[in-house]
């Protein structure tokens, strides 16, 4: 018997960095609006980014490398909390965000701290070598101006197509056709960062309900499907 299809969303903000909503609030949101699968993706942000928020007096809206390992326990905590009371796997993970060069990278199930002033070569290297999957978020003009910029995957996109899992073919209320002209591996996420972006694009995926399995989905991306929650 094939298995079911998984309501996901892999890209996810709380508290912890620019979301609005704690991490048990978003749980129990997902949990209660019968997902099966996301992951909280809060920020990590690059030096030279911090150190111009503070110069302006402006909150750095970031995970910390040294926050990190405090950040991961926390979504532990959670995960093992969402499983029991939900049956909702929830995949510990983090958006990777370079605004000075101009890169986000979202890096699913991730163990370690990863430096986002790196080359994009490095981090994915770096979120593969940690059994982790790397997904370009938002990669093309939506209909919304998007803190910072994160236009520069897209812009070499001939150079990084083989170096990504998937790409997001939409984002909250974004299509980004030119991803699915490309046939590129697609995902589809909220970018949650309040209670409204829950109503959004989202993923479905035709597998397992544990993290290997839908690391290989992704991976693999032929029984996967998006759908508008509204």
């Amino acid at each position: 018997m094939s298995s079911e299809w998984l309501r996901c969303d892999f890209h996810i903000h709380t508290t912890y960095s620019d979301g609005k909503v704690s991490l048990r609030e978003v749980i129990d949101l997902y949990g209660r609006e019968g997902f099966d699968v996301i992951a909280i993706t809060d920020h990590i942000l690059d030096e030279a980014t911090v150190k111009r928020l503070r110069q302006s007096g402006q909150d750095s809206w970031a995970v910390s490398e040294e926050g990190f390992p405090f950040y991961l326990r926390s979504l532990w905590r959670e995960a093992r909390r969402a499983w029991e009371k939900y049956e909702m796997l929830m995949i510990p993970s983090v958006e990777i965000t370079n605004d000075t060069d101009g890169y986000h990278i979202l890096a699913l199930d991730i163990k370690e701290y990863i430096d986002p002033a790196q080359k994009v070569e490095d981090i994915v290297r770096q979120i593969h070598e940690q059994g982790g999957i790397a997904i370009a978020p938002h990669p093309h003009h939506g209909s919304k101006e998007r803190p910072g910029n994160s236009m520069y995957l897209w812009e070499n996109h001939e150079r990084f197509v083989q170096l990504f899992d998937a790409w997001e073919v939409a984002n909250r209320d974004d299509l980004f056709n030119v991803i699915g002209l490309k046939k590129f591996n697609y995902v589809a996420n909220s970018d949650f960062h309040k209670h409204r972006h829950l109503y959004s694009w989202k993923t479905l995926l035709q597998c397992d309900k544990n993290a290997e399995a839908v690391k290989a989905a992704l991976r693999n991306n032929r029984k996967v499907a998006i759908f508008l929650l509204r």
